[in-house]
């Protein structure tokens, strides 16, 4: 998720009215905030200390407006002159033919094949408790509300194919779909110059070990207006989800009403609150490992312990050097506005910024680091201590990588079996039942100037029902 994120402008030039609270390291692999010495702000104002990335959803949202009509009106048509325009591939059809999933299945490096498979059953296990069950409520003798729970019928899930492949994200979203029961489950990922068209045989692969056979080679907002609007060989979904560029967030804002979302993924985040017991190599390494998703990707370090804060630092430009994606990913991301290390006064200052802050992922390495975890209320994901670290939970702890950013985690949650469920309520009373509550319900359709509400509880009993004037 996201919200509007142009909230700090972080750079070494800073408000002057913050400086005292802040200190720019210039050439430095990544900069500081120190929120040392006063008392933190709260609410809005804490929040707008904090480094975030720029992601204007509503500039890229009046872009995607024509690509998504044109799907709606050409259907096929539109997405195949899109893959070349975007993609710079020419294709004959949109769905992946099922030989073409067998294909790379059956080509998949075996390493590869068990760690998605070994991937695949921890997830199940973690999703498959998640399933709510019918639970009737007696509200009283012969009254009784029973909450039922229906899965969608139809979800179109989306894996990116940018900068990266992502197999993992397709385990993300149809694991809990599928424990869902979701009956009828298509995928799209992007269509790849380098692969003839079809999206990454990786991609495939993994569809196939779900036994998700319906998949298509469409990218960005056009596999978002494929299933929002149907085309002549997609049927129309009731809801998208999946995590994607700013084109994806923008064409699922586009549709909100009309079809569900998920979210509108902004850029990856990790925060890790830690104290002078952490290990300075295992925190660059983390920061290191979301930086590589993208420019726009956050590392935030919350620290009360300035050598810790110079040994990350230290750690950081060999660290960075050793890797790849070091000039195109990583070191934009780390000194971007959105990345920071944060000096606190303790690790109590530390809860309340990364609390504040509500991270996608969110480490803590600190003395008693459950503890201490326990009391986080805004995260899409906690990671307790030095060897639980967010590389674990993006493939393989069980737990499910698609989560809010931007600060969305103080108010949603991640992909879950709950996300394509819906509860309905079913009500079921008795006569004697209405007859004991029905005065209260005429009494409370009065105060509310509802008298046609009152009517129909009198109309079974008899009552007088005043003539309209």
């Amino acid at each position: 998720m996201y919200q509007p994120l142009a909230r700090v402008l972080y750079q070494p030039l800073i408000r002057a009215h913050r400086l005292s609270h802040r200190s720019a390291r210039i050439g430095s692999v990544i900069s500081r905030i120190d929120l040392r010495g006063d008392a933190l702000p709260e609410g809005p104002a804490l929040r707008d200390l904090l480094p975030r990335a720029d992601f204007d959803v509503s500039a890229a949202l009046e872009k995607v407006r024509p690509i998504c009509e044109a799907v709606h009106h050409r259907g096929d048509a539109a997405l195949i002159d899109f893959a070349e325009k975007f993609d710079g591939v020419t294709l004959e059809q949109v769905r992946v033919p099922a030989e073409a999933l067998e294909k790379a299945l059956a080509e998949l490096d075996p390493a590869v094949r068990a760690a998605l498979e070994e991937s695949i059953r921890r997830a199940r296990l973690v999703h498959r408790e998640q399933r709510r069950t019918t639970h009737t409520t007696q509200v009283v003798p012969g009254g009784s509300v029973t909450e039922k729970w229906v899965p969608v019928d139809r979800v179109g899930l989306y894996a990116p194919g940018g900068r990266s492949v992502y197999p993992s994200s397709v385990i993300m979203n149809a694991v809990p779909a599928q424990e869902a029961g979701v009956e009828s489950i298509a995928l799209a990922s992007p269509p790849q110059a380098d692969f003839g068209g079809l999206p990454h045989p990786t991609i495939l692969a993994a569809c196939a070990l779900l036994g998700v056979d319906e998949v298509y080679a469409a990218g960005g907002a056009t596999a978002v207006a494929m299933f929002a609007h149907g085309t002549e060989s997609c049927p129309p979904a009731n809801m998208v989800t999946g995590p994607g560029n700013i084109w994806v967030a923008a064409a699922k804002r586009y549709f909100t009403g009309k079809i569900g979302i998920d979210a509108e993924a902004g850029p990856t985040e990790i925060a890790v609150l830690a104290d002078s017991t952490a290990d300075p190599v295992h925190i660059a390494a983390d920061l290191i490992s979301q930086a590589e998703h993208d420019p726009l990707a956050a590392a935030v370090l919350v620290t009360d312990s300035v050598e810790l804060a110079d040994a990350v630092e230290r750690e950081l430009t060999p660290q960075v050097a050793a890797t790849r994606h070091v000039d195109d990913r990583i070191v934009p991301a780390l000194k971007g506005r959105q990345s920071a290390i944060v000096l606190v006064d303790g690790i109590e200052e530390g809860l309340r910024v990364v609390d504040a802050y509500g991270a996608e992922h969110l480490e803590i390495q600190t003395a008693d680091a459950a503890a201490v975890a326990d009391r986080v209320r805004n995260a899409g994901a906690v990671f307790i201590g030095p060897w639980a670290p967010v590389s674990l939970g993006d493939y393989a702890a069980g737990s499910n990588h698609v989560l809010p950013t931007g600060g969305c985690a103080c108010h949603s949650s991640g992909l879950s079996v709950q996300s394509f469920l819906r509860g309905i309520h079913i009500v079921d009373y008795t006569k004697d039942a209405l007859a004991e509550v029905a005065h209260h319900v005429v009494t409370l359709a009065e105060a509310e100037d509802l008298p046609a509400h009152g009517a129909a509880i009198k109309a079974r009993f008899g009552w007088k029902v005043p003539a309209s004037k």
